[in-house]
């Protein structure tokens, strides 16, 4: 069983800003940026054209820590002090549900666990002592 928990900065349409500000300050590797314009398209939730390069997920290593971060969407609602996440990541979907349920109790479902295109678990839930967290299991290997 491994976890790890990062944290997860949610940007206000300056993500890009915010990875080459955080690389400079500490040195860091960017791992990963995937913007919204490259992610997979759907009828139910069009991107708008203003926000296709936007950050829909960063990832920098900052030594043995890595921080996360992404872009909230125009018309998505964006307030400074719920814009930080804890993100526990596992190496099962089984291992990710179990936390997430027991993280729920007295809290506050976000985004229930399910399979996504990144994932085959994740969800988002405020835990009853208001901290949000995002949970996701790690893509099975092949």
């Amino acid at each position: 069983m491994a976890i790890s928990l990062n944290v997860y900065l949610v940007t206000n349409g300056n993500g890009r800003e915010a990875v080459e500000f955080y690389k400079e300050a500490f040195g860091a590797e960017v791992l990963a940026m995937q913007t919204f314009g490259e992610g997979p398209s759907s009828p139910d939730h069009p991107i708008p054209p203003e926000a296709k390069d936007w950050i829909m997920h960063a990832s920098l290593q900052i030594g043995s820590s890595v921080l996360m971060l992404s872009d909230t969407l125009p018309g998505m609602p964006h307030t400074v002090g719920d814009n930080i996440t804890i993100t526990v990541n596992t190496d099962t979907a089984e291992e990710a549900k179990n936390i997430f349920r027991k993280l729920e109790v007295g809290g506050k479902v976000n985004m229930p666990i399910q399979e996504t295109f990144w994932s085959p678990a994740y969800g988002n839930v405020t835990d009853k002592f208001g901290v949000l967290f995002q949970i996701s299991a790690a893509a099975e290997q092949a």
